[in-house]
């Protein structure tokens, strides 16, 4: 799949995600979010269609990229830029993004693990097609926007 493609898909689940309440026709056998981050490179809004696990008031999110070769976009401005908004159904907020580290990567996977055996079959399965671990990153809801 081309990025321009690619840019199609996921700005057509945007759009039925934002069209109906944060329903997707497609993934209804996940919770769907929607990621705005900042563009490392850019400076500009990027906004990605993710599916997540809650942990507690967090969001937790998986940098698997479906398998590709390469980490994803949002990732990296993630990184960049720790700080975005999440839209859950009808509701958007700021949130704060911490990597999972080596010690607090196998409570989350736990997590993952107890909250939804499929999503954790489809992180494992794309951590076979890539050479670098998988980021698990923990979404906190900005102390400001209670």
């Amino acid at each position: 799949m081309t990025d321009v493609t690619r840019q199609q898909l996921h700005q057509g689940i945007i759009d039925e995600f934002r069209a109906n309440g944060g329903q997707v026709a497609q993934f209804t056998d996940r919770n769907l979010l929607l990621l705005t981050t900042i563009g490392a490179r850019t400076g500009e809004p990027r906004t990605w269609p993710l599916a997540y696990i809650r942990r507690g008031d967090d969001v937790v999110i998986f940098a698997a990229n479906g398998g590709r070769p390469h980490r994803p976009g949002w990732y990296f401005n993630l990184i960049a830029t720790p700080t975005a908004t999440i839209e859950v159904g009808t509701e958007s907020w700021p949130v704060s993004a911490t990597v999972a580290t080596a010690e607090t990567r196998p409570q989350i996977w736990h997590t993952i693990v107890d909250s939804s055996p499929a999503v954790a079959d489809s992180i494992t399965q794309f951590q076979s097609q890539v050479p670098w671990e998988i980021p698990l990153i923990t979404l906190t809801r900005s102390a400001d926007s209670h």
